[in-house]
């Protein structure tokens, strides 16, 4: 199963911004993508939203401190073959992001289809 993978204006600019500071961002990423792509949906399931999203630990390359410490990466599955990638935080620059946050990516980014 091929599933189509589409980016938020907000989720690119977080990568360039986190590339900035973390120069392996882009290779810890492509696992992830990779597995989306298969359609290997993982992560923990995200509440309250009214969407279907996930979000998922990744590994920090440029850091020693594992995937507590790491990125997390934020995707809304759409339909089985669809996803949209929300945003992207670094866990030490950043604790969480809010339902109402998310909620603003997604409508920002539907109106633009």
């Amino acid at each position: 199963m091929n599933v189509e993978i589409a980016f938020t204006p907000e989720f690119k600019r977080n990568l360039r911004s986190l590339a900035k500071k973390y120069p392996r961002i882009r290779t810890d990423l492509q696992p992830i993508l990779d597995q989306l792509q298969a359609g290997d949906f993982m992560g923990e399931q995200i509440p309250g939203t009214g969407y279907t999203l996930y979000k998922v630990r990744v590994k920090n390359s440029d850091s020693a401190k594992g995937k507590r410490s790491g990125y997390r990466v934020i995707y809304y599955l759409k339909t089985p073959r669809e996803i949209i990638l929300v945003t992207m935080y670094s866990k030490t620059e950043q604790q969480d992001v809010s339902a109402s946050q998310i909620q603003r990516i997604l409508s920002e980014f539907t109106k633009t289809l």
